[in-house]
């Protein structure tokens, strides 16, 4: 398998991989970036959400990858919803979130 410096994709990894985890926060929530090395690069992902990842040369360059592509994924998703709902657009509060 080939791996290029700064591969990020909407895709999966295997999510039975061993890695260490950290903490990546977006504007308003806490995701898990599962990270490990693989010979010279290294590799993780967004436990929370399925299919972002990403590869880089360093951890440091791969935790910014991640929190950039986990922002772009849950634009996309939100964008994705809005237009599903077409005018008739609700937006109610999170389930988290109190009223």
């Amino acid at each position: 398998m080939r791996i290029e410096s700064g591969k990020c994709k909407l895709g999966g990894l295997p999510r039975h991989a061993v890695g260490s985890q950290y903490s990546i926060e977006t504007m308003k929530n806490n995701y898990t970036a599962v990270v490990k090395q693989d010979g010279d690069w290294w590799i993780g992902w967004i436990e929370e959400v399925p299919g972002v990842n990403c590869q880089e040369a360093t951890k440091s360059e791969l935790l910014e990858s991640l929190r950039i592509t986990l922002d772009e994924a849950l634009e996309f998703n939100r964008a994705d919803a809005r237009s599903i709902a077409g005018v008739d657009l609700k937006r109610l509060l999170s389930p988290y979130e109190k009223a």
